[in-house]
């Protein structure tokens, strides 16, 4: 640590807050220092700039869900275990929106530490569809449709894309418990070949 008590965790847990409170394009040097009441130069000791700024509220994010998930899902199997996992997801993208953003761009193709991190979560979201005992290549459709569906639905909701009068949580319910019912019924059908 360096002074008054500055680390990497510290000002990632800055970074974070900010993006939380005020949109990730909030989130600068400049910024997060003034956060922190240190100066600038002070954050470079511990990331590289904006980029180490964003990249590393990826990680403790990507870090963060997989934890909450992994907890929702335990001593689950099945429908239960992807409702539990799906509220968890829905969640966390609510309590720390900016935080959400950060995981959502792609890493870059060398960065070995975020692409572990995020498989770690699509591996989780592929050990709760071993229930359904799909075919190997099913099971990656699956949890495609899965963080497909899941996204769309929180991202839609975050930029105020439902605007009737009814109540979202029942329709995240309602969208949940059909992808539940799809994978019960089985494989889907094959696209349209043209």
């Amino acid at each position: 640590m360096s002074r008054r008590g500055l680390d990497r965790a510290a000002v990632l847990a800055a970074a974070g807050d900010v993006a939380d409170a005020e949109g990730l394009d909030a989130v600068t040097v400049a910024r997060v220092a003034a956060e922190l009441e240190v100066r600038g130069p002070s954050i470079y000791n511990h990331v590289a700039g904006r980029d180490g700024l964003v990249r590393g509220i990826a990680l403790t994010a990507v870090r963060a869900l997989t934890a909450e998930l992994r907890r929702a899902a335990v001593g689950r199997s099945e429908e239960d275990a992807l409702v539990g996992v799906a509220a968890a997801y829905r969640a966390y993208a609510k309590a720390h929106p900016g935080r959400y953003d950060a995981m959502q761009r792609a890493p870059a193709a060398d960065d070995d530490e975020l692409l572990a991190a995020a498989a770690e979560v699509v591996e989780l979201l592929t050990d709760i569809l071993r229930g359904w005992q799909l075919a190997p290549d099913d099971r990656i459709h699956a949890v495609r449709a899965l963080r497909s569906a899941l996204h769309g639905f929180v991202d839609l909701e975050r930029v105020g894309g439902f605007g009737r009068p009814v109540d979202p949580d029942r329709s995240y319910a309602w969208l949940v418990r059909g992808l539940a019912a799809g994978l019960r019924a089985g494989r889907p059908l094959e696209p349209a070949r043209r």
